[in-house]
């Protein structure tokens, strides 16, 4: 599968090449180099642009668009029902972004559309980064202390529990991404039960892999 990354930073699509890679049952094919945007909302605001030139100018399969929540209202199991839309909510917003270009576009390059995979990181990426290495960290857990009026944590001590400083360079940026997201390489089943944000893009991952298989004939006796 051919897979293009849309994130927030150079250091967020080194870490997304592995995080994908561990989701899908085959090594993908990685459009180089990914796109890239400054933040919330520039992602949003570009993301249609990136949909159409995967389209019309490359067989790419699916787009993966990664962002961090910050302080926005976090995806949960209402957010999936049928027609529902939650207009704080980055993974309902970035999913209606992505269905209302689509399904403008004409079939191009033997396919219908290109597919998309959205995770949103709660509250910052760096959250996934320390999964299975701090225990206190999980999506669980932020919006436990949200609802309760005392986050468990912030973004800055995230980052630096991470990075072991508030100004990382970006060179170690990417090598301490690199460190963290190792322990998920060949198995990402963790990431999906503390972070709901990323089985979210999991499972879209697999369901574009699933759209992508070729039917099965079934055998018939001679």
């Amino acid at each position: 599968m051919k897979v293009a990354l849309l994130s927030e930073s150079p250091a967020d699509e080194t870490a997304l090449r592995v995080l994908v890679a561990s989701v899908l049952p085959a090594p993908p094919r990685f459009v180089s180099p990914g796109f890239r945007a400054r933040g919330w909302p520039n992602v949003a605001q570009v993301m249609p642009a990136v949909i159409r030139h995967l389209h019309f100018n490359t067989d790419t399969d699916a787009l993966v668009v990664v962002v961090d929540a910050d302080d926005s209202v976090v995806h949960v199991a209402e957010h999936d029902r049928p027609g529902y839309f939650h207009p704080q909510c980055r993974l309902c917003q970035l999913r209606a972004v992505h269905r209302q270009t689509a399904r403008k576009l004409p079939p191009a390059r033997g396919r219908s559309q290109v597919l998309r995979a959205i995770g949103v990181a709660v509250p910052a990426i760096e959250a996934w980064y320390l999964c299975g290495r701090d225990a206190g960290v999980s999506e669980a857990a932020w919006l436990a202390g949200a609802a309760a009026g005392r986050p468990p944590y912030s973004r800055a001590e995230l980052k630096f529990r991470v990075y072991g400083t508030a100004r990382p360079s970006l060179p170690h940026e990417i090598h301490r991404a690199l460190e963290e997201v190792e322990r998920h390489r060949r198995d990402s089943r963790r990431l999906e039960h503390d972070f709901p944000g990323f089985a979210a893009m999991a499972a879209d991952l697999r369901a574009a892999v699933g759209h992508l298989a070729p039917p099965v004939v079934p055998l018939t006796a001679s």
